[in-house]
């Protein structure tokens, strides 16, 4: 059986690629993966990256495949196993920015713009302003400031040491663990006269936040960007993933961080047409209700909108409404540090807007500045009222980016996006004529003021800037400053309106089968701050608000059995997010908690940071992740363990079920077809047993359910693909509130139980009944059972929550 590399996949399957697991080992996991239904292995990046990168998005190599995995050959190996038994490959690739390895010469092109400066040939590939920092690039890699650090430096001539495709460079600049071109005729110079001399200017670390003129990832000075807008750039790191497609060893791809792109629907044009059309998806972090350019050439996102309206069916909006009031009781955190979520969001932007970005906003300022030199009309905005305007436009911006190019026309969505964005700034201006610059930067921002170098490079560069604060500000500090129901502070996630109606759901699915019927569609992912499974029993706590706030109760006044007192934590706010890290886990797992519990009070920035550290409060973090939830006192959760396992599993399953039937395209992230607690990385790349063994209970269950349902799919691509339908179904009874239900293609019917604790309570099903569409017999297939015409929930869900049903 050879795939189709016409048709999308029918399903595709996650594999986290690293040393530890290249190949090799892939191709070992390849019958598993057959057998349970996907049509697709979906890689993670496979270029030369940094060596012993876990992840693979540092790339320092678009030319060859990376080594570490076994290289071009292993990859086509993979590829020839994987057809032999059905599936195709999915390529993950990362057209926004490469690594800046400690040794440069990893990084061909980037170690040649350092040597030749902006004369290079390669000094077009990365965005950097030469007009800073006289002509020299700005490298933060240095421990301390430089005058401390120049014993540190030598040079070494004749050497070869370094390896990858730097040149034939023989001699190098080394500052520690760092290898670094010389300029041409700079090798003899004293040391302080040879750094002055080259095109780069080593400096401290620190200096990066204020002083950095290249672009990144971000914040990661690690990675800096790509001008994959330019042809010739584009055409030299595709070549070999498009040579790959071409050959066969290929499929389809996945395009991380789009958003960072200067101009993304330009960049996936050009993508279509070199892939002549493959399947293609993109990383694109929708915000609440915005909705996908429609005139992107690509089948659609990666699915965190998906991930967002499935988690919200199993939310319960008065208990998470509870869940919140208890947690502002309990941890009497101000409105903007945690206790609201849209004074925290606001707050966030402004600290990463200020710090984190600062040279970021600083060349934008700069860049406007030359813009208004450009018309008259334009002058005299001075650079701090440009600033201004800047950080208070971007900081109201509520989703990642506009996508404005100047020279074309603006869409309605981006008008309306800066002309609101612009109505709260002008608040910041005491005198009205100067907060006219907020005109002039939202124009500049839309294109409106001309298509000029500077026009095009602010209107760019205002988008990439306004991306980078969106995933700073909420994902990576808001949602870890407010924690409520830490299932809802996922990517894509509207923390503030957790929950999501059936009516809602089914709206979305309609949608989706109509405009975009092959998009992806996740539950977990490697970048998924909790898996799946763990959001599914978390969200069970928005049924049972008091047993938590009880429990919590208890931690807090020290009565908890094991007699933890409430000032082990270091703040109620760490005793919140552990135990209910805890919960979600499942297992007392302290080594795994440690980490996750340090990773978000760094990301959360309010008592330490990952670059101002407080160690003793990180201290009393981990040693609370042994003593608290994990020490004697974990017993306290045991019967709320049990008072909950039902709607835990209805959760599991129901997600599950509705995910693999729904409209787009289903991922299954590696390992999660059977029971994977996860939390954020590097917990959640953590390699599975493939293929595992010994499943029991709801890990067994699940991966039943989860095979059945791939190769239904596979088998019936007719119900599920674009040429579908989606109908959905609605229970009759008191009870119907519910079901969530729905029918592909008239032949094939999903039923899931949603908010199974609160359906407890109120007694159960009580006769509420569905009614099968078009008569006949009908077959529910993880009982085997025959089924007709209107049938009785409790009936039908009897031994599970969950009914997958087929024409019979």
């Amino acid at each position: 059986m050879t795939p189709d590399t016409a048709a999308p996949p029918t399903a595709t399957y996650r594999l986290q690629l690293q040393p530890g697991f290249p190949f090799r080992a892939a191709e070992r996991a390849v019958p598993h993966l057959a057998a349970l239904g996907v049509s697709h292995l979906h890689l993670s990046p496979v270029l030369e990256a940094v060596p012993g990168s876990r992840h693979g998005y540092d790339v320092t190599d678009h030319s060859a495949v990376r080594a570490e995995l076994g290289g071009e050959e292993g990859l086509r190996a993979l590829a020839r196993t994987a057809r032999a038994h059905g599936l195709g490959l999915i390529l993950d690739i990362v057209p926004n920015h490469m690594a800046v390895p400690a040794s440069v010469r990893l990084n061909g092109p980037l170690w040649r713009v350092l040597r030749d400066g902006p004369a290079s040939p390669y000094a077009r590939w990365f965005d950097i302003d030469w007009s800073e920092h006289g002509g020299k690039v700005l490298l933060p890699v240095l421990a301390g400031r430089l005058g401390d650090e120049l014993a540190h430096f030598r040079v070494e001539h004749g050497t070869t040491e370094g390896g990858g495709n730097g040149g034939g460079d023989r001699d190098v600049l080394r500052y520690r663990d760092h290898v670094l071109p010389l300029r041409p005729g700079s090798e003899r110079l004293p040391l302080p006269e040879l750094l002055d001399a080259q095109w780069y200017r080593p400096a401290w670390w620190r200096l990066a936040r204020t002083e950095l003129n290249y672009r990144r990832f971000f914040t990661v000075n690690q990675l800096i960007a790509v001008r994959v807008e330019d042809p010739e750039v584009f055409d030299a790191t595709h070549a070999k993933v498009v040579q790959l497609l071409r050959e066969g060893v290929l499929d389809g791809l996945r395009v991380d961080h789009p958003d960072g792109l200067a101009d993304p629907a330009g960049y996936l044009r050009r993508l279509a047409e070199a892939t002549e059309g493959r399947w293609t998806v993109v990383e694109k972090i929708l915000s609440g209700d915005e909705r996908l350019p429609a005139g992107w050439p690509v089948a659609g996102t990666t699915g965190y909108d998906a991930l967002r309206h499935l988690d919200g069916l199993f939310v319960d909006p008065a208990g998470a409404a509870e869940l919140g009031a208890r947690y502002r009781a309990f941890t009497g955190l101000p409105p903007d540090r945690g206790g609201d979520w849209p004074a925290t969001q606001r707050r966030a932007a402004y600290k990463v807007i200020t710090h984190e970005l600062a040279a970021e906003v600083e060349r934008l300022v700069r860049t406007a500045g030359r813009v208004c030199e450009t018309s008259l009309p334009l002058r005299d905005h001075a650079p701090w009222a440009l600033r201004t305007a800047l950080r208070e436009i971007l900081v109201r911006l509520p989703v990642y980016r506009p996508y404005a190019v100047p020279g074309k026309p603006v869409t309605p969505v981006d008008a309306t996006l800066l002309d609101q964005a612009a109505q709260g700034a002008r608040a910041a201006f005491a005198v009205p004529e100067e907060a006219l610059v907020v005109e002039t930067v939202r124009d500049a921002a839309l294109g409106r003021l001309g298509a000029g170098p500077e026009h095009r490079d602010f209107c760019a560069r205002f988008a990439q800037t306004a991306s980078a604060l969106r995933a700073k500000s909420v994902e990576d500090t808001a949602f870890y400053r407010h924690a409520p129901l830490l299932s809802a502070t996922e990517v894509g996630g509207v923390p503030d309106r957790p929950s999501v109606a059936p009516a809602d759901f089914h709206a979305y699915c309609a949608r989706i089968q109509r405009d975009w019927p092959a998009t992806g569609t996740v539950l977990s992912t490697h970048d998924t701050k909790r898996s799946a499974d763990l959001r599914a029993r978390i969200a069970a706590l928005s049924e049972f608000p008091h047993r938590w706030g009880e429990l919590m109760d208890r931690v807090a006044d020290g009565s908890a059995d094991g007699g933890v007192p409430g000032d082990a934590a270091p703040d109620r706010h760490v005793a919140w997010l552990a135990w209910q890290s805890v919960f979600g886990l499942g297992t007392p797992d302290p080594e795994r908690l440690a980490p996750a519990l340090l990773k978000s009070v760094r990301e959360a920035g309010l008592r330490t940071t990952w670059t101002e550290p407080d160690a003793a409060y990180e201290a009393a973090v981990e040693a609370y992740a042994h003593a608290g939830p994990c020490g004697p006192a974990h017993a306290e959760l045991g019967p709320l363990e049990e008072a909950l396992a039902p709607a835990v599993r209805a959760n599991t399953l129901g997600a599950a079920l509705l995910h693999l039937t729904m409209p787009g395209v289903p991922e299954v992230y590696m390992g999660t077809e059977r029971l994977r607690t996860a939390l954020v990385d590097p917990d959640n790349r953590r390699v599975p047993d493939f293929p595992g063994a010994g499943d029991t209970g709801l890990s067994a269950e699940k991966l039943r359910l989860t095979g059945t349902a791939l190769r239904l799919r596979r088998a019936h691509p007719e119900w599920f693909g674009a040429d579908g339908s989606y109908t959905p179904l609605t229970a009759l009874g008191p009870a119907a509130g519910h079901c969530v239900a729905f029918v592909r293609s008239g032949a094939a019917v999903s039923v899931a139980t949603r908010l199974r604790g609160r359906l407890a309570e109120a007694g159960g099903w009580r006769g509420t009944a569905l009614e099968l569409p078009g008569g006949g017999r009908w077959r529910e297939l993880l009982t085997d059972r025959a089924v007709t015409g209107r049938v009785g929930l409790a009936e039908l869900l009897d031994g599970w929550p969950v009914a997958l049903l087929v024409r019979d």
